[in-house]
């Protein structure tokens, strides 16, 4: 049944996965930039670390990108279910 605002359910559901994917990538990508600045850096000041700080950068990346991911896969069921 439609709702008597006259807004499809369908305008509702492109919405709502527009705003999951905008906001769900957004987030990730200020952290992937904040996470790649600091970690060079950390590099710049102290050359020797490298090795443990890049590290420790790649594995904060995977984890800030995990998350854009997982917002990917809100979208996609808000979208098609």
């Amino acid at each position: 049944m439609e709702p008597t605002t006259g807004v499809s359910v369908e305008a509702i559901k492109t919405i709502a996965t527009a705003a999951a994917i905008a906001l769900g990538g957004m987030a990730p990508a200020i952290a992937i930039g904040l996470i790649g600045s600091k970690g060079l850096e950390a590099i710049g000041r102290n050359p020797e670390a490298a090795t443990k700080v890049q590290s420790s950068m790649v594995l904060g990346l995977a984890f800030a990108e995990a998350i854009a991911i997982y917002s990917l896969v809100v979208a996609l069921i808000v979208k098609f279910v």
